[in-house]
């Protein structure tokens, strides 16, 4: 079936030329009132982005992400391996909340909050209006031969672009390991550190290749959000859209002419002027109406309404709207689909919050030895080997750590250890236990038991284990 000539656009991406190849995109450099906006958020986030891995609370690094010791370190609090449910409930939550918002208000998260934009548009891409100049100085250098200042300008910039992929890289790895360990690592000397400055050159040689080469095709191709949204999308959703209605009137778009009754002509307020698709990042004509490769950045909101202004027409011919609005004049509103979003929404959130506070900051577990039986001891005692495990997931020391029996009467020897012992703060401790019960304590031949772990006389954990004993007691 052969595709309508006014939907072609949609059969290729806006980044590929008619040929299939890259066509590179010289977006002109964006102003405007959300431009200033948007400024300020990425500042912030930017800020935040670099200063996290440095911040510490209660001793909790503000955010880590060490996949290697499968440690997390979510807002300060600190998931281990034993914690791993509570960060896949956290990562729910985050992923219901992102699509929450795009079925609320589209790519908000993109244009706004998304790394690869704020990166993208308000580090690499300024810097390049800094080195080269605005869309039409680039393009021109683009087509010009190599000279002196083809070479200085663009060596200039892909230098700068390798130093900030690199302060990018310290950071991500700062998520990874630590901002205290990157700390020393970069005290003690990169010879002394070789595999980390292997693993720093490859996290930067990534980094660089995506904002200086790759791109805006991370937005189109490679994130699976732009095809998401297809599927959370529908005509109530607010996004940044161009209102065709006002936009095309009877008889379609028109160049303006001076002292020229449009809308007694039958012509719309769209004057074809193209800045709206020239500010574009992503290359694509919001006019055609909604496209994955939009990722809500209101940079063509920003440059229509200087161009309206000049013209003398109302502002808001592209704005954030929905169809349903443009159509219609319908509001926004709370549909059956959003409300079902925000009630497990609170539910996921209310079900980590308990579990958070309920959380021990002691995590214990005492297993028998595998492969062992009982063992029958003087005056009728029952002993069994068990290991123990205990982690502290708190920023300090757990002093004068022991063992007691709470279910039943008896006795608990740690071996190779005094009475008590040290658990490190943040760390693990492992050891063996003999635990010896009188048979005639015994009810049956596998029974539970209820240990208790002190620091001192305060219990701090509690932890279940089974103990086995002779067959044929009641």
């Amino acid at each position: 079936m052969e595709t309508p000539k006014n939907e072609i656009f949609r059969d290729s991406i806006g980044t590929i030329d008619e040929k299939g190849k890259r066509a590179w995109v010289f977006p002109k450099k964006p102003s405007g009132r959300f431009y200033n906006y948007r400024k300020w958020v990425s500042y912030g986030l930017l800020a935040f982005l670099f200063s996290a891995p440095f911040i510490k609370i209660n001793g909790n690094q503000f955010l880590m992400f060490n996949v290697l010791e499968r440690r997390f370190n979510i807002f300060s609090f600190s998931f281990w391996p034993q914690d791993f449910h509570l960060f896949v409930i956290s990562m729910i939550i985050g992923l219901i909340f992102i699509a929450l918002f795009t079925v609320a208000f589209g790519r908000l998260f993109c244009g706004w909050i998304c790394p690869q934009t704020i990166f993208m548009e308000m580090v690499f891409r300024r810097i390049e209006y800094w080195i080269e100049g605005d869309r039409g100085k680039q393009i021109r250098l683009d087509k010009q031969p190599w000279n002196a200042e083809k070479i200085r300008k663009k060596g200039l910039k892909q230098i700068v672009f390798a130093f900030i992929s690199f302060l990018i890289a310290n950071v991500f790895l700062a998520y990874l390991i630590s901002g205290d360990e990157l700390i020393r690592y970069i005290v003690d000397g990169p010879l002394e550190h070789v595999n980390t400055l292997i693993s720093l050159i490859i996290f930067t040689a990534v980094f660089y290749f995506v904002f200086a080469w790759f791109r805006e095709q991370v937005c189109i191709i490679a994130c699976p959000y732009g095809r998401l949204q297809g599927v959370l999308l529908d005509n109530k959703s607010v996004i940044v859209a161009y209102d065709h209605k006002r936009g095309e009137g009877e008889k379609g778009r028109k160049k303006i002419r001076k002292n020229e009754d449009r809308q007694t002509l039958g012509y719309g307020d769209c004057i074809d002027c193209f800045q709206c698709v020239h500010v574009c990042p992503t290359g694509i004509d919001i006019r055609n109406g909604t496209q994955l490769e939009c990722v809500n950045c209101t940079a063509c909101i920003d440059k229509c309404d200087i161009i309206m202004e000049k013209v003398n027409l109302p502002k808001g011919l592209i704005r954030y709207t929905s169809e349903d609005n443009i159509e219609k004049k319908t509001p926004f509103k709370l549909t059956a689909r959003l409300k079902g979003y925000i009630t497990v929404l609170i539910i996921l959130t209310g079900l980590l919050t308990g579990m958070l506070f309920l959380r021990n900051d002691v995590e214990a577990t005492i297993l028998r030895l595998p492969g062992q039986l009982y063992e029958h001891k003087d005056n009728n005692i029952i002993s069994n080997v068990f290991t123990y495990k205990l982690v502290n997931k708190t920023t300090e020391d757990i002093k004068d750590v022991s063992f007691k029996l709470i279910s039943h009467k008896g006795t608990i020897i740690i071996v190779s250890t005094k009475d008590s012992f040290i658990v490190k703060k943040q760390d693990i401790t492992e050891g063996t236990i003999f635990i010896e019960i009188n048979n005639s304590v015994l009810s049956k031949d596998r029974n539970t038991l209820k240990i208790g772990v002190y620091s001192g006389d305060k219990l701090i954990e509690t932890t279940k284990s089974n103990f086995l004993g002779p067959r044929g007691y009641n």
